[in-house]
C-alpha cells in the first residue's frame, strides 16, 4: 500500500507541476499578446495622428487657394473672351473688305477700256462729228462710256476729275509743273489721265500737271544781268563791233577828199 500511494503522490505532483508550467506558459502568451496589441494600437494611433495633422495642414494651406484659383480662372476667362472678340472683329473686317475690294483687279483691267473710249471721244474732229453718220457713231461711243462708268459706280468704282482742285499726293501723281498766273501754286491745271477710287480706296492715281508761280520780271532781269557779268560784257562789245562798219565808209570818203 505504501508503494502504491507514493506512486500516486508522484503522479499527482508531476501533474501539478505540468499544470503549473502550462498555466505559466499561458500567462506568458497572454501577456505577449497584450503587449503586441498595445503596440499595434499605439502605431495606429500615431498613424491616425499623422493623418489628422496632414489633413489639418492641407486644410490650413488651402484656406487661401479658392479665392486665388477663382481669380486666376476669371482672368483666363476674360482673356479668352477678349481673344474671341478680337478674332470675331478681325473676321468681320476681312469679310467686309473682301466684299468691297474683291473686284479691284478686274476693275483695274477695265479702266483701260474706259481710257480708250475717252481718247476716242477727245480725238474726234468737230467737223467729222457734225456729219450725220459720224455724229451717230460719236454719240454711240459717248453712251458706251457713260454706261461703263455707271456700271463701275454700281460696284463702288468712281472716276476722279481733279481739274481745278488742290494737288493731293494721296490721289494724284504730278507729271509736270506749268507756270500759271491765274491759278494758285499747287492747283491741278491739266489732267493727262483720270484717276479712280474703289470704296474710298485708291485704285489708280490721276496723272496731272500742277500750276506754279510765274517768274517775276525783276527776277528775270536780275538773271539776265548776272549772265552778262558772267560773260564779261560780251554783249556790249558786240554792239560796238556792229556800229564800227557803219562809220568806216564815211571815214574813207573824208580821206579821199
Amino acid at each position: 500500500m505504501s508503494e502504491t500511494q507514493e506512486e500516486d503522490d508522484k503522479d499527482a505532483a508531476a501533474r501539478a507541476a505540468a499544470d503549473a508550467e502550462a498555466h505559466a506558459a499561458t500567462e506568458l502568451n497572454e501577456e505577449a499578446e497584450a503587449a503586441e496589441e498595445n503596440d499595434s494600437e499605439e502605431d495606429e494611433s500615431e498613424e491616425d495622428d499623422e493623418d489628422e495633422s496632414a489633413t489639418e495642414a492641407g486644410e490650413s494651406d488651402g484656406e487661401g487657394d479658392p479665392g486665388a484659383e477663382s481669380a486666376e480662372l476669371r482672368d483666363q476667362l476674360l482673356r479668352a473672351m477678349a481673344e474671341t472678340e478680337n478674332v470675331r472683329r478681325r473676321a468681320a473686317r476681312e469679310r467686309e473688305e473682301a466684299a468691297k475690294y474683291s473686284i479691284a483687279n478686274f476693275a483695274r483691267d477695265v479702266l483701260g477700256i474706259a481710257d480708250n473710249l475717252r481718247r476716242a471721244i477727245d480725238s474726234a474732229p468737230a467737223e467729222t462729228v457734225a456729219e450725220g453718220g459720224a455724229k451717230a457713231l460719236f454719240e454711240g461711243v459717248e453712251m458706251t462710256e457713260r454706261e461703263l462708268l455707271t456700271a463701275l459706280e454700281r460696284h463702288g468704282v468712281k472716276r476722279l476729275e481733279p481739274l481745278g482742285e488742290k494737288f493731293d499726293h494721296n490721289l494724284h501723281q504730278a507729271m509736270f509743273e506749268v507756270p500759271d498766273a491765274d491759278a494758285a501754286p499747287g492747283t491741278v491745271v491739266q489732267v493727262m489721265q483720270p484717276g479712280y477710287v474703289i470704296n474710298e480706296r485708291l485704285l489708280r492715281p490721276a496723272m496731272v500737271g500742277i500750276a506754279k508761280a510765274p517768274a517775276e520780271a525783276a527776277d528775270e532781269a536780275d538773271e539776265a544781268d548776272e549772265a552778262v557779268e558772267a560773260n564779261g560784257g560780251a554783249p556790249a562789245a558786240a554792239e560796238e563791233s556792229e556800229a564800227a562798219p557803219e562809220a568806216a565808209p564815211g571815214g574813207n570818203v573824208d580821206t579821199q577828199a
